[in-house]
């Protein structure tokens, strides 16, 4: 970092070694730092901006007041590195390494197979290593609510959960039913072969070393010397832009912001680090008030409790829990309030370095903690140079009023929260997205004073978040309910003002503005409850109590940790010992994942001349470009030059895909030019300096519906059909029409795309090192591009942390704009995107519209269905056509109906070109077709269970195009499905739970499968490997397919330990590459082992034949001498391998084929709880059955099945992406869009793999990558059984539509009631939403 004058030293201590720096810069945060100054790879960029938790390291600090340490989760993406002044810093490497020896941690949650992609694993890590170093026998809450703020994507939390319960004090691995017999367990049947007994452990606990707290790494004794100086002085930390200064006394601290009026206190970094990151904020001057003791403190009166600004959310949350069990109840409503609401208050890191006093000034619209403060009539104490003062948190100084604010030589020293008394009552309501680490949708704090002895309201205050640009006050709808009784005809007026009182307006941002409006009111009716329930507990005969079938409505879902169990089949005992194959082996990274030694592809060592890209995307989403002036960004210091269509060598079109945007854009985030400069902050700034001239062109196509009015498609229709749909319609007793739209989903791998490209000296080569699922791809787009023949340019694939089908065709495209830079510049060019970006401009899943008609007999016999799918593709063909394509073979699922008509077909729009999604158009298609069925069951007054078990293939049978297949492992996947979650006993006790109950309902849903994996085009399942034995009897094995976090190489390694009977130690695979396996097809639709499995054994067996000769002449010898011996006889030790492939194919004239090698089945049965008054919803129980047939390794395909199951739920439910009219994406990171945490899986998750034979696949095995996205469906109709519940009591119709994703939202709803009734609703055609749907 450059030197400035009167800097002081930045000192501290990361991983035990001492930090001096001497030009710390205010501008640098702690990712940064640890990553690229001290080269620290193991803690990860995720998202920039403390949402992903994939940064978290651990701080240490010692307090001098009361002579301890204190150790807390920070993300260090928002830690700025001069915060950091005599605080320790721990990563992933100085907790454990290969080198020296593993941490417990990082080896239980390897050997528990908690981390898949790894990508996240050194992040979670991180969080429970932390909780461990402050509570060394955690409870599993602490587990859960550690890891509530880092997300995971591929294995769907439950591993995770496990390897950190392994801690706990009572090992709580498996739950026996009181019984001492595992409820999951099969009766003893004498006839079962010996094969087929299962098995539940997947891995051993008695490997694991035990945790000894006394061998953590000693807190620095220089850092405690430092703290304990009486002599300290203030600290300066000059920037180029940006002066820090540490104040160490509070005068210092007074006498500073009368200096600098207008420099904000930054404490956590919270707020202002995502303003600077995001928003461009800047402020010329930062105070830093960290430590100062005159604002860590608490203090009790006999009236309330005053705490410290400088409190950490964390801290404060440990104060009120001793405050309330120390103190009587009626005298600690509002502590319990805002316990309540920071339990899921962001995640554990942001809640340990926001502050109270930040939280509170900073007074954000969505706050969860100051309406509660507000309705408990907190006080904020002030302080200023000439003394002190104190304000009311209250309306006006939440509404920003200039009267109620603070001064500018102000500052915030302590909140002071009085004791509530037994005649008041104080709440805090939220509903999110998410359970927790979300934004609240609406909250609110509210609180009522009675008259004492009576209902007759003395006092009342309602504070809403999210409503406004500010939180809101209802002051005047409170002053007219004053000297009401509290009664139901106090609260329909109270409803009535409050809507008058708080108007959203339709064009509102943040859009769902009618949930709004009913979420107001229904948070209000929920307070209502809990008082009239509070008032009848003080005197049940003056106060009468709530109907019983009300008492739900009063709490909040419990966050539960998660338990579950995983049935498997046991290897059969006959089987060799050194056979690994059948057995449940750890991933062959996990460890390390686990200590961040894996290697991603920003990970690599910085090049020689390297440069940063930064992107320039377009912000119209059809326009003629007038002129692009660059001239501001080349002069900007660092830049080297700016990247345009017109420095592309080659092809700057390649079918159909456009590299640089030229004359024209066709969608918001089109790349329209890039910037390389010397370090990345440089290109970024300089990139926002680029300014391009637009003329919008019409038409400007944003959803499925204006791409069918304008006629606009990237292809031609795809049909297949059988029977006489139109003759069986004439026939039937019932006809039922309907459509149904299916939102898209974002990737959100953990590792954003990233690209390092190296061009050589010589003959115009390029290297480029990525993260991808198809290197092939990459290699013929960078070759046109580059205008050079492929052998020219070398893909190397080591790992990429997570890809779900969107490192497919998207890294070709990003990999051909960063060669093309490479090749311009001359220079090395990494290229990394940012979440925001990534999300922009790669696009995700097609969203789908649905639209059928079925005929169908009062017996639920369906005689005829005609379908139509449209999905929209976005700007460019991508792989659109092929996902209609499956969609149309894929949509009759698992029933038979003999007169079937399925036709599709893609949109062309102007979004970012859809792409590959795990799945691949089936977790939509079906949504239809199970939505139909659904339908069917309703009309006929049947179960949809029951409708489904009718139709369902039941023998020997083709498909609707004519392939042959035989459903009894879908009969068994579906009986067991039944019989083993006790269907029939759980849907009459959530019948029995809904009579009950009035505003919350369970449903359940059984969801059978019939799913296939492969490509229709043979030569796409095609595969190669090549396999070295060196003279040390050790192997290397190379083969075309990619590690993505799915275990891929494992399973090689398993099968090449098998072929050659060798141990797996003895083998060793490094990277995927286009030099070592040419014309590597995409490791995707769930054959990776598949045929990359019978590439590697078909090496392995030739190889073996080679040595058989040896063999036979000295049986009892030792590998090496037999490969010694080999050499010794010139027998090549070297070979290649290969897969010819599946031999399917599809005939869309004929409208037959053998498209797919094979079909995997399976079902799933889920459980959930609706409320109805909010729209949120629990998952309670899950259970999965999955046709495995034989289980090459049973950890792996669980763990996909889970990790899929989870991303399937989380499309159907949580998961929305946002769109403006215009074709802008709003939803452009964790903040925004909403991945499933760990509070959002099933409280209890049984998965079972169901035995069958597959002699096509290699070791009779099947796919399972995708097949349980699918099951994810359960979840959603389990929801739209539990709102058909709350909709037949309300006397409401029986059919209704229930579009996906089941969001809050759309649940709330559709539960219509009296308070959805009530809210005032807009006419469409008289405003512009401020999103939209585009399916």
């Amino acid at each position: 970092m450059p030197s400035v004058p009167n800097s002081d030293e930045l000192i501290f201590f990361v991983n035990g070694r001492k930090v001096i720096e001497k030009n710390a810069d205010p501008e640098v945060r702690l990712l940064f730092y640890l990553r690229k100054c001290l080269r620290l790879t193991g803690t990860k960029y995720g998202c920039g901006g403390g949402g992903c938790g994939a940064c978290t390291v651990m701080v240490s600090r010692y307090n001098p007041k009361t002579k301890k340490i204190h150790h807390y989760p920070a993300t260090a993406c928002l830690v700025p590195i001069c915060s950091l002044h005599g605080a320790a810093v721990t990563t992933v490497e100085g907790i454990g390494s290969i080198q020296t020896r593993i941490h417990p941690v990082q080896e239980r949650l390897a050997k528990c197979h908690g981390t898949q992609c790894g990508f996240c694993s050194p992040g979670m890590v991180m969080s429970i290593y932390t909780l461990l170093r402050n509570h060394p026998e955690p409870t599993p809450e602490q587990i859960t609510e550690a890891i509530g703020g880092n997300l995971c994507r591929c294995t769907g939390y439950r591993p995770i959960v496990e390897s950190g319960k392994t801690f706990c004090a009572e090992s709580t691995v498996c739950q026996m039913k009181g019984s001492g017999k595992c409820c999951m367990d099969q009766e003893e049947r004498s006839s079962v072969n010996r094969w087929e007994k299962m098995c539940t452990k997947l891995y051993n606990e008695d490997e694991f070393q035990p945790l000894d707290p006394s061998q953590e790494p000693i807190f620095p004794p220089e850092l405690i010397r430092m703290a304990e100086d009486p002599n300290k002085k203030r600290l300066t930390f000059q920037g180029k832009k940006m002066t820090w200064i540490t104040p160490v006394t509070l005068n210092d601290l007074l006498e500073l912001k009368v200096n600098f009026p207008k420099a904000p206190l930054v404490m956590g970094n919270t707020t202002l680090g995502p303003n600077f990151t995001f928003r461009d904020e800047f402020h010329p001057v930062l105070i830093s008030p960290l430590g100062l003791p005159e604002l860590h403190f608490e203090k009790t009166t006999d009236d309330g409790v005053t705490i410290g600004a400088g409190y950490s959310l964390a801290q404060l949350n440990d104060a009120l829990h001793f405050i309330v069990s120390d103190q009587p109840k009626e005298k600690t409503k509002t502590f319990r309030a805002l316990l309540k609401h920071l339990r899921t208050l962001a995640g554990a890191q942001i809640r340990n370095l926001a502050t109270l006093g930040g939280h509170v000034v900073s007074r954000p619209d969505f706050s969860d903690l100051n309406p509660i403060l507000a309705a408990g009539n907190a006080i904020i104490n002030l302080t200023f140079k000439e003394g002190e003062r104190q304000i009311p948190l209250n309306g006006p100084f939440l509404e920003r009023a200039p009267e109620a604010d603070l001064k500018s030589e102000e500052i915030v020293s302590s909140v002071y929260i009085p004791y509530s008394t037994q005649w008041h009552f104080v709440s805090g309501l939220r509903l999110a997205q998410r359970q927790e680490n979300a934004f609240a949708i609406v909250n609110a704090g509210m609180s009522v004073k009675f008259e004492d002895g009576t209902n007759t309201i003395k006092d009342l205050q309602m504070f809403y978040g999210s409503v406004g640009p500010t939180v809101v006050s209802a002051s005047r709808t409170c002053r007219q309910l004053i000297g009401r009784q509290w009664d139901d005809q106090m609260l329909s007026d109270a409803c009535r003002l409050v809507l008058e009182e708080i108007y959203i307006p339709p064009t509102a941002e943040g859009g769902m503005v009618e949930y709004r409006r009913a979420l107001i009111i229904s948070l209000l009716f929920k307070f209502y409850l809990k008082v009239r329930r509070g008032l009848n507990k003080m005197d049940p005969q003056k106060f009468p109590d709530i109907p019983e079938k009300f008492m739900s409505a009063l709490n909040d879902f419990p966050i539960e940790t998660p338990q579950g169990l995983q049935m498997f089949q046991c290897v059969d005992p006959y089987q060799p010992p050194q056979d690994p194959v059948g057995h449940p082996v750890m991933h062959q990274s996990a460890i390390k994942h686990t200590t961040g030694e894996a290697v991603y592809c920003d990970d690599i060592p910085p090049v020689d001349q390297e440069l940063f890209l930064a992107v320039v995307t377009s912000s119209r989403a059809h326009a003629k470009i007038i002129s692009i002036d660059a001239s501001e960004a080349l002069a900007f210091p660092g830049v080297v030059d700016v990247i345009t269509a017109e420095d592309v060598p080659g092809d700057n079109n390649y079918k159909g895909e456009v590299f640089y945007a030229q004359n024209e854009v066709i969608c918001v985030g089109q790349i329209v030019c890039t910037v390389a400069a010397h370090t990345y902050a440089q290109a970024r700034e300089a990139a926002k300096r680029v300014k391009i001239a637009y003329e919008d062109i019409e038409p400007r196509i944003i959803t499925i519906e204006q791409a069918l009015e304008h006629n606009s498609f990237l292809s031609v229709e795809k049909k297949i059909e059988q029977g006489d749909v139109d003759h069986a319609f004439k026939y039937v007793d019932q006809i039922i029409e309907g459509e149904v739209h299916v939102e898209g989903q974002e990737h959100f791998y953990m590792e954003t795309q990233t690209i390092l490209a190296i061009p050589k000296e010589e003959d115009k080569e390029m290297v480029l090192h990525l993260g991808t699922q198809f290197p092939t791809h990459v290699q013929e787009y960078t070759a046109a591009a580059l205008n050079i023949p492929r052998n020219r340019v070398a893909c190397h694939m080591r790992r990429a942390g997570g890809a779900f089908g969107g490192k497919v065709t998207k890294p070709a495209l990003l990999g051909a704009i960063s060669a093309v830079a490479a090749n311009k510049t001359g220079h090395p060019i990494r290229f990394v995107l940012e979440r925001g970006d990534d999300m922009l401009i790669t696009a995700g899943r097609h969203p789908l519209l649905g639209k059928y008609k079925v005929g169908f007999m009062n017996n639920g016999v369906i005689k005829a269905a005609d379908v139509e799918y449209y999905v929209n593709g976005g700007c460019t063909p991508d792989e659109s056509e092929m996902v209609v394509e499956f969609i149309v073979l894929k949509s009759e699922n698992a029933y038979h109906i003999p007169n079937f008509r399925c036709r599709g077909r893609p949109c062309k729009t102007n979004l970012p070109s859809n792409t590959a999604f795990r799945g691949f158009g089936f977790p939509q298609s079906t949504v239809v077709v199970e939505t139909y069925i659904t339908a069917v069951a309703s009309q006929c007054n049947l179960l949809p269970e029951e409708v489904k078990e009718i139709n369902m293939y039941k023998r020997i049978n083709k498909t609707a195009y004519k392939q042959t297949f035989n459903p009894e492992p879908l009969r068994r996947c579906w009986k067991e499905c039944l019989e083993k979650s006790s269907f029939y006993a759980r849907k009459a006790a959530a019948e029995e739970f809904n009579k009950k109950n009035y505003w919350k309902k369970r449903g359940l849903a059984v969801i059978p499968m019939k799913y296939t994996i492969g490509i229709p085009q043979a030569y796409y399942n095609q595969a190669a490997a090549l396999v070295h034995i060196y003279l040390d009897g050790s192997v290397l094995v190379t083969h075309g397919g990619c590690e993505l976090g799915q275990g891929l190489h494992t399973k090689m390694i398993q099968v090449a330990s098998r072929e050659l009977n060798i141990p797996q130690s003895y083998i060793h695979l490094s990277e995927t590459s286009t030099v070592t396996v040419p014309n590597a097809v995409f490791t995707a639709g769930s054959m990776g082992t598949d045929i990359n499995g019978k590439a590697v054994q078909n090496a392995c067996q030739i190889l073996m034949a080679r040595l058989q000769p040896i063999i036979r002449k000295n049986p009892k010898g030792k590998w090496e001498d037999w490969v010694a011996k080999a050499f010794e006889e010139s027998i090549s030790l070297s070979t290649t391998g290969y897969f010819k492939g599946y031999q399917t194919y599809m005939d869309w004239e004929k409208e037959e084929g053998n498209p797919y090698p094979y079909f995997v089945y399976g079902a799933a049965c889920s459980e959930v709880e609706v409320d109805c008054l909010t729209g949120a919803h629990k998952l309670l129980r899950t259970d999965i059955f999955m046709d495995a047939a034989f289980s090459i390794n049973p950890a792996l395909d669980i763990g996909q099945i889970e990790g899929a199951f989870i991303q399937g739920m989380g499309l159907y439910t949580i998961e929305e992406l946002k769109y403006s009219p215009e074709g802008v994406l709003y939803s452009r990171s964790p903040d925004d869009y909403k991945i499933p945490t760990v509070t959002e899986i099933p409280e209890e998750f049984y998965v079972t793999l169901v035995r069958s034979r597959n002699p096509i696949a290699i070791y009779s095995s099947k796919g399972l990558g995708e097949a349980g996205m699918f099951l994810g469906t359960s979840v959603f109709f389990a929801i739209y059984d539990a709102v058909s519940a709350a909709r037949r009591e309300r006397g409401l119709t029986k059919t209704f539509t229930f579009n996906s994703p089941a969001t809050p939202e759309l649940i709330r709803m559709t539960c219509v009631d009296q308070f959805t009734d009530m809210i005032p609703r807009d006419d469409p055609s008289t405003f512009t939403p401020w999103s939209i749907h585009v399916s």
